[in-house]
């Protein structure tokens, strides 16, 4: 892909470094955590925390940092406002992810109307959303409580040396699935199937994610459509690069990996063959009103 030198979108929301935040003052002992609120709230406490403001005012530094310092146990790096420095390889997935983000801006920007920019969280081992907490191991994720989308940059890795399904437009894929869950949110889409849960049995709730699933595979072809069109970020191999990405994750392939059989009525996702023809047909027509999976006769 010719990304770089493109527009970075400002919608990004850096937590690497940060993974103890996810989970609260990381190592903290319950007790003394309880101790230190009941303290806050104390004539006592409320004094500790004026002398701390005073600080603050006076040396223009951060009372949290000093705090931290002090607090036996404290996660020093959570509460610490510095920024993460990452290594040079993951610095450079963090700008690509700020491109691909900006390119989906300019897509769906121009494909529908008020179309509300989502925030793409970068986190580092664990994170908390309006959905709850998720570590790595979830994958990247879409949360329609905060309308973000979160991401490890550990997982690009997995996608090439565990999943093998290297490249920049595979990875660019992943990112334009989940917007295509925020474009969802924001047409209705995902509140209907949400509501579903609970009415339907686990069989049936299953084959309507599937349906959610692949419409995002297709919005994520939509934007690859209009993309290229724009930009020209595509080169040689790219599509197949996605499609060999899309071909990675279906439900079959996965389960057919980590058990060595396929269980259909389990799949939340959908198969690889499928996954990669709504990929394909969103590629091919970049015209939304071809998306409907949820009235699709076949998938």
């Amino acid at each position: 892909m010719k990304w770089q030198g493109k527009r970075q979108s400002s919608n990004m929301d850096d937590r690497r470094g940060r993974s103890g935040s996810g989970r609260g003052l990381g190592g903290f002992n319950p007790m003394v955590l309880g101790s230190l609120v009941k303290l806050l709230f104390s004539k006592t406490g409320l004094i500790i925390v004026g002398v701390f403001l005073l600080f603050s005012f006076i040396t223009g530094t951060n009372p949290l940092n000093f705090l931290g310092n002090l607090i036996p146990g404290g996660d020093k790096q959570a509460l610490s406002t510095e920024s993460y420095q990452g290594t040079a390889e993951e610095n450079m997935q963090a700008e690509f992810s700020a491109t691909i983000l900006a390119s989906t801006e300019d897509v769906w920007n121009k494909l529908l109307d008020n179309y509300k920019e989502p925030t793409l969280v970068l986190f580092t081992d664990y994170v908390s959303s309006a959905c709850g907490s998720a570590s790595s191991a979830t994958g990247p994720f879409y949360c329609p409580g905060d309308q973000k989308l979160y991401l490890d940059l550990s997982f690009f890795e997995d996608m090439e040396r565990k999943m093998n399904a290297p490249g920049d437009f595979a990875q660019a894929y992943v990112i334009a699935h989940e917007v295509g869950h925020h474009v969802q949110k924001l047409m209705g889409t995902m509140d209907e199937v949400n509501r579903l849960r609970g009415q339907l049995s686990e069989t049936e709730f299953n084959k309507i994610s599937v349906r959610l699933e692949l419409q995002a595979d297709f919005y994520a072809g939509v934007w690859a459509y209009h993309s290229q069109r724009m930009t020209q970020m595509m080169e040689s191999g790219d599509l197949e690069e996605a499609l060999n990405a899309a071909n990675a994750i279906g439900d079959d392939r996965l389960q057919k990996q980590s058990t060595g059989r396929v269980v259909p009525d389990s799949f939340t996702h959908g198969t690889s063959e499928q996954r990669i023809r709504w990929f394909r047909k969103g590629f091919e027509t970049g015209d939304i009103s071809q998306g409907n999976t949820f009235n699709a006769k076949f998938l």
